[in-house]
């Protein structure tokens, strides 16, 4: 898993699952600089409420 591919899944879904959360959380220290803006840009559309906390089903 990359923070591309969660940032790509959670904004075409709306949702950001607790795993891709605790993912973001244990790697944002790995992370290059693109990908702390991305990691960012992730919280504000989460703070917005553009990005929910939640599960996406099959």
């Amino acid at each position: 898993m990359t923070l591309g591919e969660v940032f790509l899944e959670s904004i075409s879904t709306g949702v950001i699952t607790i795993q891709e959360m605790a993912w973001v959380g244990a790697h944002q220290d790995d992370f290059s600089r693109a990908e702390v803006a991305t990691a960012i840009r992730l919280g504000r559309l989460i703070d917005e409420g553009q990005v929910n906390l939640g599960c996406r089903v099959a």
